[in-house]
């Protein structure tokens, strides 16, 4: 295949590590014409569209906007098809809908190298498409690039992290199921228009809630809100104590905010 047939397309999702590879490819590899893309659920956090203007903006180039549609094609229309039945990390209808397909519509059947800023230690693999035309590519892990090496990247570069990193540990809808229950908490008291619009999706009494075996109408009353804070101040402390830091910052602050493996790629990195 003649390399110049191949496209060279890096997915943004608003999260750390692949911001993080779009600066390293750009200042490592500037030879490569890589295309920019960040698939829109229109359900993402405002915080998410300025990142991704800050990133366009140190990159000094467009990222493409990929949508499955406002409205009639969006989340509300697929929920609808599906009677209100929830995604859950059993089934990720809203990854592959929102995320997977408006990407597959827009390479088609080009030959594409897809690069995934999974890094070097991190122990899982990348699942985005089962497409043949598309080629993974790992620059992070053939590189040996970490955490640390990450959070490096995005100071050096003044992007930095997310803003909503104080609260949340991954870009994606703000209803995402796979947020911890004290992120669902950050979300009531940062954005708790948007906690209610969330609410509103829920049928309790259909067993359609976006935690298992919880409403948000129950996880917001003001006593489960301060015994979910307890919760995760222990769950802290007890990870700090079972892990030895390995940086001066995690010696001093106990910070040891591990990603969350299981959820999905296309909306986290």
């Amino acid at each position: 295949m003649d390399e110049r047939q191949i496209r060279h397309i890096l997915l943004l999702s608003g999260g750390k590590d692949s911001t993080a590879l779009a600066i390293y490819m750009r200042d490592h590899h500037p030879e490569i014409e890589m295309e920019y893309v960040f698939c829109d659920t229109h359900k993402e956090l405002n915080e998410t569209y300025e990142y991704l203007s800050r990133i366009e903006a140190y990159l000094g180039k467009s990222i493409t906007r990929l949508s499955s549609g406002l409205g009639e094609r969006g989340f509300d229309h697929h929920l609808r098809l599906r009677r209100g039945y929830l995604p859950s990390p059993a089934q990720r209808w809203c990854t592959q809908k929102l995320k997977i397909e408006p990407f597959e519509d827009y390479i088609k059947d080009d030959q594409v190298c897809l690069y995934v800023g999974i890094r070097a230690d991190e122990h899982r693999e990348g699942y985005i498409s089962t497409k043949p035309n598309i080629t993974a590519v790992y620059p992070f892990k053939d590189d040996g690039i970490t955490k640390s090496d990450v959070l490096r990247i995005l100071d050096d570069a003044g992007i930095g992290l997310p803003s909503y990193y104080a609260w949340r540990t991954r870009s994606g809808c703000y209803f995402c199921f796979f947020q911890r229950r004290i992120e669902w908490v950050g979300l009531m008291e940062n954005h708790p228009t948007l906690f209610a619009e969330a609410k509103r999706y829920e049928k309790p009494e259909e067993g359609f809630t976006w935690t298992q075996s919880e409403s948000l109408n129950d996880l917001g009353r003001p006593e489960r809100i301060e015994q979910i804070k307890r919760e995760e101040a222990v769950r802290k402390m007890q990870a700090a104590k079972r892990r030895r830091p390995k940086t001066l910052a995690q010696a001093f602050t106990g910070d040891f905010d591990d990603d969350d493996e299981h959820a999905c790629l296309i909306c986290q990195l």
